[in-house]
């Protein structure tokens, strides 16, 4: 991701090149918020299992 966003702030590529970089920047920034989405179930998950107990 930080490869992408310092191409795209190089302002080198052309502007199929950019596009291409921020359809992946975008790819990819949908991927990190899955995780996160992930990971804060799991923790919900966790907690709610600790406070039954």
């Amino acid at each position: 991701m930080v490869q992408v966003v310092a191409r795209l702030e190089q302002g080198a590529a052309t502007l199929e090149e950019s596009l291409g970089l921020w359809e992946r920047g975008e790819a990819l920034a949908r991927r990190c918020e899955e995780w996160l989405v992930g990971a804060k179930a799991r923790l919900d998950a966790a907690r709610a299992a600790a406070e039954e107990s």
